[in-house]
C-alpha cells in the first residue's frame, strides 16, 4: 500500500517472516487459499499471538487456541449457507487444526453479535471492516495467502502498538470487551503494557 511509511513497512515485514516461522498458520492459509472463499482473512489470536511469544521468547504457537478465519459473503445470510461453509472447510483440514479452526461469515455477524455480546453492531462491508471493530487497536491484524505466495497484511491501525507489547483500546470505538480481552491476554503474556490513555481518532 502506497500510504505506509518506512517504519510501518519494516514491521510489516518483520510480521511476514514471523507468520511464515510458524507452521501452523502457513497450513492454514494455504488450506484457506486452495478453497477460494470470498474476502477472506485469517484473524485475531492466530496473527497477533505469535508476534508476541517471538517478541518475548515464548514458542510461535504458544497460546493459540484456534485459527479465525474470516470470510465476507452477504449473498447469503443463512446460518444454513454460513454452516455448509464451515462443514466444508472442516473437511479439508486433518485434526488438530480441523477442532481449531473457526470459520465466520462477516456478512452474518450483526445478526447475532448484540444477542452474544450486549453491544450494538451494525453489518459490515467486507472482512476487512471487521478489524476496525476489535476491542484493542492492537490486536487488529489479519493476513491472506496470496496466489503469489505472498502474505497481504491488513492493519488498519498499524503495528507499531503489537510490536512495542502494547495494549490499548480500539480508537475508532468504544467497546465493552478491552478490560476484559486485554485481561485474559495479560495473563498469558505478563510483559504486556496496557495503555488506556486518551486516543486521538485514527
Amino acid at each position: 500500500m502506497a500510504d505506509i511509511d518506512a517504519s510501518e513497512s519494516e514491521l510489516r515485514e518483520r510480521l511476514t517472516a514471523i507468520l511464515r516461522a510458524t507452521p501452523p498458520l502457513m497450513r492454514v492459509l494455504s488450506v484457506a487459499r486452495q478453497i477460494c472463499l470470498p474476502d477472506w482473512l485469517v484473524f485475531s489470536g492466530a496473527v497477533y499471538q505469535p508476534v508476541l511469544n517471538h517478541l518475548t521468547g515464548r514458542p510461535l504457537d504458544y497460546g493459540i487456541k484456534d485459527y479465525d478465519l474470516a470470510y465476507f459473503d452477504a449473498s447469503n445470510l443463512s446460518y444454513e449457507a454460513e454452516d455448509a461453509v464451515i462443514r466444508r472447510v472442516k473437511a479439508t483440514f486433518d485434526e488438530p487444526l480441523r477442532s481449531m479452526v473457526e470459520v465466520r461469515n462477516q456478512a452474518r455477524v450483526h445478526l447475532w453479535f448484540e444477542t452474544k455480546f450486549g453491544e450494538a453492531y451494525g453489518p459490515l462491508s467486507s472482512a476487512a471492516e471487521a478489524l476496525e471493530r476489535f476491542a484493542s487497536a492492537t490486536f487488529a491484524v489479519g493476513v491472506r495467502l496470496e496466489s503469489d505466495d505472498r502474505l497481504y497484511i491488513e492493519a488498519p491501525f498499524g503495528l507499531a502498538d503489537l510490536f512495542a507489547l502494547r495494549l490499548r483500546p480500539n480508537p475508532r470505538r468504544k467497546t465493552v470487551g478491552f478490560a476484559r480481552t486485554s485481561a485474559d491476554v495479560r495473563r498469558r503474556w505478563p510483559e504486556l503494557v496496557i495503555d488506556n490513555g486518551p486516543q486521538v481518532s485514527c
